[in-house]
């Protein structure tokens, strides 16, 4: 580190002579891990000159801190303003990338004043700003410090901490090493304490100001008295930069800055965990379950616990025990979306050779190339697929060439429960498998989830489990309050319900509590629940859910509605037109756009192709209100929703359970949801204990209330659901609690 460096003999840096400050200061950034600068002027164009060594400095961890006078650049102001401020664009800064951060210093344009104002947010770079209490001077410090855990190096400079300083004027620095002569090592700790006294706000003999207080260099303000440091043309100064004579020494410490880049440049090309972080405790312990289990097993992991980075961690884990970064992976998944969102994370981990395979996607070629390379030379890959493609006979043909080392993880692993991706899964041979779900249980097909557990050789409570109730507990997910609204049939909705129900009644076998395996049966219960499913007044409950929280807030920001599928029949405006049908997300939207000119509406379909735009628009508060249908029940992630309404539920468990863990996401900005789930009941006096119909509909009543507990017993306001269903319990002889310990023993 700062020990190490070949630092000039005599300490002593001069403007056109072997040693140069400008050397001095690319030196001392890449051996260090902290930087205090006591200045007077200073010019982000400084940075931008010594890109080369910031860029290390930074990509190690370094962190700045500056004590300037009152006189920036307007483009400098701007930057440390929206860096006070919180106004950066956060996803185009990125540390872990040593290359794209040294482009981004290296050019002096909108994107480099974007990263100035992202290090200045994310405290890396930290500004005190100060003029002298007495008198109409300025701050005309030129000295700082340099530190690497372990020694210091410190300097006292003619020039001041601007591009004109560095490139134009004669200038000279002296250095001063912690670990020599006693004079240097009181030098350092001396103006250590006295940078701290300011910086920390202590001394008396300075004003401290804000961003605002901060004068912009311009001629109309400082007449003749103008500083030309800050009102050089920047251009003529950094073209300067690209044709500075470079001597013997200037070019050894560039060279060596340029190597530490390389090296850098090279550990980012191996594989590793996200941000330079590590795993979390229960994702290495996921790794080791899995381990113990022969390389199989089923993660049932709650939505929103990080399912894909635990099962990414089991391939990294198992690329660093063989030291080696050849990697083979298969990942199934069930959308083009999830195709693209498993990329990303993929390259997160830096997993960069990736074959994505959907309908979408011209992927042929590259895979056959890549599979026939593998043979001769070791080949590193990542192939994510849809289910949809890799059932057919097109991806099957090269199933067989996958290494016998591939990883195979399947997303949603409960898809695999199907007969036609069993089919396809039976010339499989790779044994390391991981199945991901938040359900892995299939819903009425016990014979599915037989063979999905077989297949990954598990059976609950699965080779790792992490419940929504932990999740929600360790702040994994955030805490949410539970609403639910009993919505009645309309009179032509309870006829045909009332209708379907007596037919279901003659198959009911009251022994067993259930209806016998029929298909007259299944129409019926399908038929039955399209009406439960698209009941009219869902849509008058909806507005009146939104219209009093509008009333209370002004503002319906951040909201989800899940809306029923299917179509509807409207009347038109001409009385004398014929009924057309319509999609029932057409009327959700518009009403919910009534409510208030104010409130922005969006749809959120399958098929969009604007889909992702929608999803930004939504999480910068452009867009209000989303309403959308199932294409979000599985891998679309909406960390910014904050209220849901739940108009729409088959009685799917799975269905339900991962609606709500979209909800629960976390976000900064975040701190608790709040759903609104429409449950329909069947109006009570049509029916009473000795009626033809009643154990039936009290079947499906309780089958209701499961849905409701799965969402209320994990609520902060649980007991407000038991309030709402009195009445209901007590018609049908249900006990709301027997139903929630009936969930718990079968979870």
């Amino acid at each position: 580190m700062l020990k190490s460096v070949d630092w000039s003999e005599d300490r002593d840096y001069k403007t056109g002579s072997d040693n140069e400050p400008l050397q001095f200061y690319i030196d001392a950034l890449c051996n260090s891990k902290s930087f205090d600068l006591l200045l007077g002027y200073f010019s982000s164009t400084a940075i931008n000159v010594l890109s080369l060594g910031f860029a290390n400095f930074l990509y190690s961890g370094g962190i700045m801190r500056m004590v300037i006078n009152n006189i920036l650049s307007p483009q400098d102001k701007e930057a440390i303003k929206n860096g006070y401020e919180g106004k950066v664009n956060y996803s185009s800064i990125k540390l872990d990338d040593i290359k794209s951060l040294k482009n981004t210093l290296d050019e002096y344009g909108k994107h480099f004043f974007e990263c100035l104002a992202w290090l200045i947010a994310k405290e890396r770079i930290r500004i005190q700003i100060i003029q002298p209490k007495i008198g109409k001077g300025i701050s005309h410090y030129k000295s700082g410090i340099f530190g690497d855990s372990e020694n210091k190096v410190g300097f006292k400079a003619s020039c001041n901490f601007t591009a004109y300083g560095l490139l134009e004027n004669l200038e000279e620095l002296d250095s001063f090493m912690s670990w020599e002569n006693g004079r240097s090592n009181k030098w350092i700790n001396a103006q250590s304490r006295y940078f701290n006294e300011i910086f920390e706000g202590h001394a008396d003999f300075v004003e401290y100001l804000k961003v605002d207080n901060i004068l912009v260099a311009i001629k109309s303000e400082f007449g003749e008295k103008s500083i030309n440091e800050l009102l050089a043309e920047e251009k003529y100064l950094l073209e300067k930069k690209t044709k500075l004579p470079v001597n013997e020494k200037l070019n050894k410490t560039l060279k060596i800055a340029y190597k530490k880049i390389e090296k850098f440049e090279e550990i980012e090309q191996q594989p590793k965990f996200p941000n330079g972080g590590s795993p979390r405790d229960y994702q290495a312990q996921a790794y080791n379950n899995w381990q113990n289990n022969s390389y199989k097993g089923i993660f049932a992991m709650a939505t929103g616990t990080g399912k894909t980075i635990t099962s990414l961690n089991c391939l990294l884990q198992e690329i660093n025990k063989k030291n080696s970064n050849i990697y083979h992976c298969l990942i199934l998944v069930p959308t083009i979306t999830l195709v693209n969102q498993w990329e990303e994370e993929a390259k997160k981990f830096n997993f960069l050779e990736i074959i994505k395979v959907s309908s979408k996607v011209d992927w042929e070629s590259n895979l056959a190339t890549t599979l026939s390379t593998v043979k001769r030379i070791p080949t590193p890959f990542v192939i994510i697929t849809t289910y949809a493609s890799f059932i057919k006979e097109r991806f099957q043909r090269y199933v067989k060439a996958l290494p016998d080392d591939t990883l195979f993880i399947a997303d949603e692993a409960h898809n695999i429960g199907s007969k036609s991706v069993l089919n396809s899964l039976s010339k499989l041979t790779l044994q390391k498998r991981i199945g991901l779900s938040a359900t892995p249980k299939r819903i009425y097909d016990i014979e599915g989830s037989a063979a999905m557990e077989g297949f990954f050789d598990d059976k609950e409570p699965y080779t790792y489990s992490f419940s929504m109730e932990r999740a929600i507990e360790e702040g994994i997910l955030c805490k949410y309050y539970y609403y639910p609204h009993i919505v009645t049939l309309v009179e032509a909705e309870l006829i045909e319900y009332i209708e379907i129900t007596k037919k279901l009644a003659k198959f009911y076998n009251n022994k067993s509590d259930s209806f016998g395996e029929n298909d007259i049966v299944e129409k019926l219960l399908l038929k039955r629940k399209r009406i439960i499913h698209k009941a009219v007044n869902k849509l008058p409950k909806t507005r009146e859910i939104l219209e009093t929280r509008f009333e209370k807030e002004g503002n319906l920001n951040y909201t989800f509605v899940y809306v029923p599928e299917g179509n509807t029949q409207e009347l038109t405006e001409d009385e004398n037109s014929d009924e057309e049908t319509i999609k029932i997300i057409n009327q959700y939207t518009r009403e919910i756009g009534k409510i208030d000119d104010s409130i922005k509406v969006n749809q959120f379909v399958s098929g969009m192709v604007n889909r992702n735009e929608v999803l930004d628009q939504f999480r910068d508060g452009k867009i209000h209100v989303i309403a959308s249908m199932k294409c979000l029940d599985e891998g679309v992630d909406i960390p910014r929703a904050e209220h849901a309404i739940f108009c729409s539920s088959t009685g799917n468990p799975r269905q339900f359970i991962q609606r709500r863990g979209r909800i629960l996401r976390t976000h900064p900005q975040k701190d608790i949801a709040v759903i609104h789930d429409l449950i329909v009941i069947p109006d009570l006096t049509s029916s009473n204990a000795d009626s033809d119909t009643f154990r039936v509909e009290r079947s499906l009543v309780e089958k209701e209330l499961e849905r409701v507990m799965y969402f209320a017993s994990l609520a902060i306001n649980p007991f407000e659901t038991e309030n709402v269903f009195s009445e209901i319990c007590k018609h049908y002889d249900l006990n709301i609690y027997t139903i929630h310990n009936k969930l718990k023993n079968n979870d």
